[in-house]
């Protein structure tokens, strides 16, 4: 009566000790709120991110090599096993829960002193009429055992929880990096598609620079022009010439980077060059912002990486209170192995029950506990960076691309009025009413007019391929 009295009263003190000074859990709460539209964009919910990406993206070329990229690329196959990893995870926590059983077997020889206590007793003890212990004395161990943890303050079904949340936190990982494939392989394809037709401009501009050079070097035989015409217009040959080479080469390096994309090594990649400019770009929705919360990937992310952060401060304040542990073993014990099935005399067992508690220098524990305090607080800053981030994101891809628009038309009118002008020029230059430097401007105007409105055009569908990937589509 009085040891249990005592037992209860050891423990009592043990978790009196154990408990005092344990620092309280911080609550902390998000900041989810989100301005009502994105500007002028309105408060229209259509929005694009719910269109499948082969719905949105037209161009079966294209198609193609997202495909390819979606079974291919090893970032995502890096991405995958990171999934696998934390399913993983999820196991060993939850094997935590459970008994540990194992079975444990050996052999082993001991010779004690005759003069010990132990010795004279060996020595005096008769195991059957006439035989006495051998000497030295084997010790052969058959047994099974058992550990098990109590889970008295949901420490580790805690962890457990916190590996799912991670578990699907990878998930919506994966599927980030999957609208970020999908775009970058988008991209690609439009930034090589641009140069393919800046390619031809040249080549075409090439074409109407020779056939000016001709006709400066038959009036340079015929005394209306100099040497000097000849030479600016030549000069002005060479130059394009060049940058024909200059966009051959980036035309290489968009083939290796889509390649790249698409894990394999360079081959061409098969698309349409021609009617760039006649490309039309999906109709921009883009919703209201807090579609956002529940579209975009790493938004989600962020936000199960919170709730995860949470649960491990409370298995970090669990380290301050006492641990309860169960232990069991059975088995048989001889020092002879025939002795070994001999029962009820081999025959082993125990059970034992115990409480530990940190009581003095728990710098350790405390030093975790303010770490877990902390990386929660980083992902409460986290989670509201990546949604200020999300929405700006989303509002400068709808201002570039009215812009873009605005500029786009421009540039068309300003490539007319300049292709107008070649014609003008050269019928002037032929008459006589306009030197050649006014026709070699014209030239080099109209080119780089042209260029530019290709650009621009390849910023255009850029720029709607990147609002549907800021929206968060493209995963689903």
């Amino acid at each position: 009566m009085y040891n249990k009295r005592y037992i209860s009263l050891g423990l009592g003190i043990c978790l009196a000790l154990a408990s005092c000074k344990i620092p309280a859990i911080t609550q902390l709460t998000a900041n989810k709120a989100v301005p009502e539209a994105f500007g002028a964009a309105g408060t229209d919910t259509t929005n694009m991110a719910q269109l499948p990406w082969r719905r949105f993206f037209t161009d079966p070329n294209l198609v193609n090599l997202i495909d390819t990229a979606l079974k291919n690329n090893q970032e995502l196959m890096i991405t995958l096993q990171e999934i696998e990893m934390a399913r993983n995870d999820i196991k060993a926590k939850h094997g935590k829960l459970l008994p540990t059983v194992g079975l444990r077997a050996g052999a082993g020889v001991e010779k004690v002193g005759r003069y010990t206590s132990q010795g004279a007793g060996d020595a005096s003890t008769e195991i059957r009429p006439g035989e006495e212990f051998p000497e030295p004395l084997m010790d052969y161990t058959a047994a099974i055992y058992a550990n098990w943890e109590i889970d008295v303050w949901k420490k580790l079904r805690n962890a457990k929880k916190a590996a799912i949340i991670r578990y699907v936190s990878s998930v919506e990982g994966k599927n980030f990096v999957l609208t970020n494939l999908i775009a970058e392989v988008a991209g690609s394809y439009y930034e090589l598609l641009a140069f393919d037709n800046q390619m031809a401009v040249v080549k075409q501009n090439i074409a109407l620079q020779k056939n000016a050079l001709e006709i400066i070097k038959l009036q340079k035989q015929a005394a209306r022009a100099t040497e000097l015409a000849v030479q600016k217009f030549q000069a002005e040959v060479f130059k394009s010439q060049s940058l024909e080479f200059e966009i051959a080469q980036n035309i290489k390096e968009t083939e290796n980077k889509i390649n790249f994309l698409l894990a394999r090594y360079p081959q061409e990649i098969p698309r349409d060059k021609s009617d760039f400019l006649s490309l039309v770009s999906p109709i921009v929705a883009a919703g209201v912002p807090a579609q956002l919360l529940a579209d975009r990937p790493d938004i989600k992310q962020a936000e199960l990486d919170l709730a995860a952060s949470k649960l491990d401060v409370k298995v970090a304040r669990a380290e301050f209170y006492p641990s309860v542990d169960i232990s069991a073993a059975f088995g048989v014990q001889a020092f002879k192995p025939t002795f070994l099935f001999t029962f009820p005399e081999s025959m082993i067992y125990s059970l034992a029950a115990d409480m530990a508690a940190p009581l003095i220098n728990r710098s350790a524990i405390k030093a975790e506990y303010k770490n877990a305090n902390a990386r929660q607080l980083q992902a409460l800053y986290n989670y509201q960076r990546v949604i200020l981030n999300a929405y700006l994101e989303v509002s400068n891809q709808l201002s570039n691309i009215g812009n873009l628009q605005k500029g786009y038309d421009l540039k068309q009118q300003q490539v007319a009025a300049l292709t107008r002008s070649i014609e003008v020029s050269n019928d002037l230059f032929k008459s006589s009413r306009a030197d050649y430097l006014e026709v070699l401007m014209t030239q080099r105007d109209a080119l780089e007019a042209k260029l530019e409105l290709i650009e621009t055009k390849q910023k255009q569908l850029n720029a709607v391929t990147h609002v549907y990937r800021d929206l968060g589509g493209g995963w689903k």
